[in-house]
């Protein structure tokens, strides 16, 4: 999952795209999802 969202960034952003990422693992996650996707942007 998380290749894909980075994946997906690279895509949309191209270069502007490039980030840095982490994944955390958790017993369960509100409202039952599978996973959770988290960005701090710029726009600018």
């Amino acid at each position: 999952m998380i290749n894909g969202a980075s994946d997906l960034l690279a895509e949309v952003f191209g270069d502007s795209g490039a980030h840095a990422r982490s994944a955390v693992g958790v017993s369960e996650l509100p409202l039952d999802a599978p996973v959770e996707v988290e960005l701090i942007v710029e726009v600018g």
